[in-house]
């Protein structure tokens, strides 16, 4: 019985680390999309998310509209890249941690007391997916994975 119990839980965890890369990819793929999307719609008309910012009393509305939707926008670009996936996942997590705390900040006080007010705002998917990517990195589907191996490979070569 310990013997079969040994491979059933050798077969889950052989099929856990197979399917790692697989839906990194698709979390990267989908959540890139939707972070390129959302930027692209801000800085296609940036007095929208900039009167909405200043209706929230963010200084500098005009600005940190900018900042927020370039961050998408080419955030979620590298994200569908893989490139500086966890690089850029730090200043997505930061924008999104900013957007909890100004236009979700009951979302985020009932953190405990509602948890489904919490992960029912719009900005819990987002920062669900950076932090998965953020720890788990980007798999080896991705561009990171490939400068990876091609300076392995410039590394061996110098030896």
């Amino acid at each position: 019985m310990s013997a079969l119990l040994q491979k059933l839980y050798g077969w889950l965890i052989a099929t856990g680390n197979a399917l790692r890369s697989p839906v990194l990819l698709l979390i990267r793929l989908y959540w890139g999309w939707e972070f390129f999307l959302a930027g692209k719609g801000k800085l296609s008309d940036l007095s929208k998310p900039a009167e909405y910012f200043a209706s929230l009393g963010i200084p500098f509305p005009h600005a940190q509209a900018a900042l927020a939707a370039s961050v998408e926008c080419f955030g979620g670009l590298l994200l569908l890249l893989g490139l500086a996936s966890r690089l850029v996942s730090i200043p997505l997590l930061i924008l999104l941690t900013v957007a909890y705390c100004t236009a979700d900040l009951d979302a985020l006080r009932a953190i405990f007391s509602e948890p489904d007010k919490f992960t029912g705002a719009a900005e819990f998917l987002f920062l669900f997916a950076v932090v998965i990517v953020f720890v788990c990195g980007p798999g080896a589907f991705s561009l990171d994975a490939l400068l990876a191996r091609y300076f392995r490979r410039e590394d061996d070569r110098a030896m």
